[in-house]
C-alpha cells in the first residue's frame, strides 16, 4: 500500500489530517506512534482555526524535518504541494470556507502532502 493511502486510511480512522500523514511515516522517524498522535494534535483543521496551514501540509513537514530535511527541502514540498491543491496551503482556502469554491478535499489534501513529501524523501 502506498503511503498516500495509508495517509488516508489514518485518516478515516479518527487521526485529524496532521496525524495521518505523520503516521505514515512512522517507520521513517525515531517517535513513537503516541508521541506522533500529541504532536499532531493541534494541527488538524489549519491549526484548528482554518486560517492557517494545512494539516497534511504541516505533518508531512514536521515529516520531513524528522528525516533530514532542512529549509530548502521544506520550501519544495511548500510549492510542490500548492501547485498540485488549486494554488493554496491556506486550510480556509482549501476547503472554500467563504466562498464555496472547495479547491481541495481534506482526503486529497493528506494525498497531495504525501506525494510530494515521498517525492523529497523517497517511499
Amino acid at each position: 500500500m502506498e503511503r498516500a493511502d495509508k495517509a488516508i486510511n489514518f485518516k478515516h480512522n479518527g487521526s485529524n489530517c496532521c496525524q495521518a500523514v505523520m503516521m505514515a511515516y512512522a517507520d521513517r522517524m525515531d517517535i513513537s506512534e503516541q508521541q506522533i498522535m500529541r504532536l499532531g494534535a493541534t494541527f488538524g483543521a489549519g491549526m484548528g482555526c482554518f486560517e492557517s496551514t494545512c494539516g497534511s501540509l504541516c505533518g508531512a513537514q514536521m515529516v520531513l524535518g524528522m528525516t533530514g530535511g532542512n529549509i530548502r527541502s521544506a520550501k519544495l514540498l511548500v510549492e510542490g504541494f500548492r501547485s498540485r491543491a488549486g494554488g493554496s496551503i491556506i486550510c480556509r482556502e482549501l476547503k472554500g470556507i467563504g466562498t464555496g469554491n472547495m479547491l481541495c478535499s481534506c482526503d486529497d489534501c493528506v494525498r497531495y502532502a504525501s506525494e510530494c513529501l515521498d517525492n523529497l524523501i523517497g517511499k
